[in-house]
């Protein structure tokens, strides 16, 4: 399509103008022609469907109905009037109201005449109506028989008061289209469209707003989707092979005595197959001489920081140094104290950088990371700062990747040159369609078995009105010597949510669990560093029984003694997160629990969740059942949530579809990486134009 008509202003489609272009803009960003003709109908009516009045659905869906009028009426409700008309078929009566502009419908209306009336329906106890209802004489409509299917578009109520229908989209996007008949030019290739048996596009881009029958519908949804699926994994596929082909990585090509000497004498357990497929493929990564980009994932307690070790210590056997990046400093403190102790046996400098560490310490840090006396450097955010420089930083590792954006990513590769190897790691397990969409630049590894020995942590659903014996469970673990973790979801009380919030849990907890014969801890993303760790280092010693928190506690914190964890209305988070804070518990050799506390009354959907966490401890398949439950957006976060926004693809539902757009990407540009074959063209005209697109044309320019 060209480009110019393409950014032109919907204020001069026909049917548009000024005052409408500048409403249509405000209200949906509608702004440019392809806004327009990128703007779907989100589902769809079938306008050959009548019902009887005495067979209409119980619900507000849209109806079509062949009746008469027997009376028509003014009627003055609030001081203002209406216009009621009584219509009846032969199995009953529906009234049809006008609240405004009714002045023309009146003088039309022809009592026992036969009409065909079209609406949305509402009740009223028994009694149906339809609020300005579309109505036409039989005669009319079998004379000018509407579509079959009529796409139904989102709009907003101020919209709807300023006259821009429904009927109103269907009009100006059809003009649009029949004006731009010789516009619209393929964007795929013939091959592409022959392989996989699509439509061309611009039969598609008609039937997805203007069907003319099902099957056209679900043909044109189908090569729309994966199009858009395919630009998608395109782009993946186009900066992974930029980075294959142009970077050079370090070549890691020995194991020696650092790596050699703690699998003999200070790994604390023997690694599972799992851990040794890892292992193997990362040092393949070192081997080849290309720079790593890989994506670690395993369930918690999986041992994934063991695998980061074993690979560190190979980076120092190779005279380089590396890095781990956390989200928070609880997590940063966790990390450097488990790798000291882990490497105890070692002539290895360790240290550690968070936001917390005085100006003094932090210079003869930056100096030792310069002269490289430092091997390994653990830290937060503050790793990422310009003075922070490394003498050869050759591996950089970034745990819970999904706190962290891609722009972070890419400050870590510019610590040296050539970039060092990159290793993102999450306890969060991603789904595979997810994975690819949001990490489809990146190898990706995986750990599903866990390490021997570790104990399932058994998980029980509890109502309020269970306090007291869950309260009482709580004193008898307290006696066995065990810890509690108590976590809730907010730090303040919110009007609007009916959840417990933290410090009302404190105070309870308090007077439960009264000084001296019980001490409590609490923990929240508000309390300075230096209390979080004051209060995280007294649980940690056993000189507190109850930690109370908020999901701070969510990853990084590890103590072995802590049995019990209680997470407070637990209908609140999603499955992946419940199933995060339960792997804080079951760290040691003692059986251990999780309690999920929820109010009396939970809709269907957070009971699901909730008997799902008590039923499935594979943190897998929790995050495959999160992904139907919640969609993707709401699992990653708002963070990620923006590079999921299709506009008709939804990667739960369209998998094999995103699988053969992947499979496609990856095929076309193993044939033709700069895609200058001539049945390309279109797809290098795609990226030229396409803003969505234009940014990978220098890998193909």
């Amino acid at each position: 399509m060209n480009n110019d008509i393409l950014n032109q202003s919907i204020e001069f489609i026909k049917g548009v103008g000024p005052a409408r272009s500048k409403l249509l803009s405000e209200e949906l960003n509608l702004k440019t022609v392809k806004d327009l003709i990128d703007f779907y109908p989100y589902r769809y009516i079938d306008r050959s469907r009548f019902f009887k009045i005495n067979e209409l659905p119980k619900n507000q869906s849209e109806v079509q109905i062949i009746g008469k009028i027997k009376s028509v009426k003014r009627t003055k409700v609030r001081f203002r009037n209406r216009l009621n008309c009584e219509f009846y078929d032969e199995t009953g009566k529906v009234d049809l109201i006008w609240y405004r502009g009714f002045n023309w419908v009146e003088e039309s209306l022809k009592t026992n005449e036969e009409y065909v009336i079209y609406g949305k329906l509402s009740w009223f106890g028994n009694n149906p109506s339809i609020a300005h209802p579309e109505i036409k004489t039989k005669d009319s409509f079998n004379r000018n028989i509407p579509r079959r299917l009529h796409g139904i578009y989102s709009s907003t109520e101020k919209l709807i008061n300023e006259g821009v229908t429904q009927k109103y989209f269907i009009k100006i996007i059809y003009n649009l289209l029949n004006s731009l008949q010789n516009q619209i030019k393929e964007n795929l290739s013939y091959n592409i469209l022959n392989e996989y048996n699509l439509i061309d596009r611009y039969k598609a881009i008609i039937n997805i707003h203007l069907p003319e029958s099902q099957e056209l519908l679900s043909q044109s949804s189908k090569r729309l989707k994966f199009e858009e699926l395919f630009f998608n994994q395109l782009g993946f596929q186009l900066t992974k092979n930029e980075r294959i082909q142009k970077l050079n990585g370090f070549k890691f090509e020995k194991v020696g005595d650092n790596l050699n000497q703690f699998y003999k004498n200070s790994l604390p357990f023997e690694l599972t197959g799992d851990q040794k497929k890892v292992i193997k493929e990362i040092r393949n990564d070192f081997r080849d001489g290309k720079q790593m980009n890989r994506l670690l994932q395993g369930d918690v307690g999986s041992g994934k920081t063991i695998v980061s070790i074993m690979i560190m210590l190979i980076a120092i056997d190779n005279n380089f140094q590396s890095c781990i990046l956390a989200p928070t400093e609880i997590l940063a403190n966790q990390h450097f104290k488990s790798i000291k102790e882990l490497l105890s046996g070692l002539d290895i400098k360790i240290d550690l950088l968070t936001g917390s560490v005085k100006t003094k310490d932090r210079k003869a840090i930056h100096e030792d990371l310069l002269s490289g006396k430092t091997n390994i450097l653990v830290g937060t955010h503050a790793i990422l700062e310009d003075i922070v420089k490394f003498k050869n930083l050759g591996l950089s590792i970034v745990d819970e990747q999904h706190r962290f954006g891609v722009a972070q990513r890419a400050k870590l590769w510019k610590k040296n040159s050539p970039p060092p190897h990159v290793l993102v790691m999450t306890a969060t397990p991603i789904p595979r369609t997810l994975a690819m969409s949001l990490y489809g630049d990146l190898d990706i590894s995986s750990i599903k078995e866990l390490p021997p020995g570790r104990i399932t942590t058994k998980t029980v659903h509890k109502y309020d009105k269970n306090r007291l014996s869950v309260f009482k469970f709580l004193r008898e673990q307290i006696k066995k010597g065990r810890q509690i973790y108590l976590v809730y979801p907010l730090i303040n009380e919110s009007e609007k949510l009916d959840y417990k919030d933290l410090m009302d849990g404190y105070e309870s907890i308090v007077r439960e669990f009264p000084r001296p014969d019980f001490q409590v801890s609490i923990v929240h993303g508000k309390m300075s560093s230096k209390d979080k760790d004051y209060e995280m280092g007294r649980f940690i010693n056993k000189e507190t029984q109850i930690l109370v928190s908020t999901t701070v506690i969510e990853v990084g914190v590890n103590v072995p003694n802590a049995s019990v964890m209680v997470i407070e209305s637990a209908e609140r988070f999603g499955l992946s997160q419940l199933h995060q804070l339960r792997g804080r518990v079951g760290r040691g050799n003692e059986e251990s629990y999780c309690i999920l506390m929820t109010k009396d009354n939970l809709s269907e959907d957070s009971k699901i969740r909730v008997d799902t966490m008590v039923k499935v401890s594979d943190g897998f398949k929790l995050a495959e059942v999160d992904l139907k439950l919640r969609g993707p957006g709401d699992m990653m976060g708002t963070k990620q949530s923006g590079a999921l926004k299709f506009k008709l693809a939804d990667i739960i539902y369209d998998s094999e579809i995103l699988n053969n757009a992947r499979k496609c990407a990856y095929k076309l540009l193993e044939s033709d990486p700069r895609l200058t074959k001539k049945e390309n063209y279109p797809i290098r005209h795609e990226i030229s134009s396409s803003s969505n697109s234009k940014n990978l044309w220098r890998y193909i320019s």
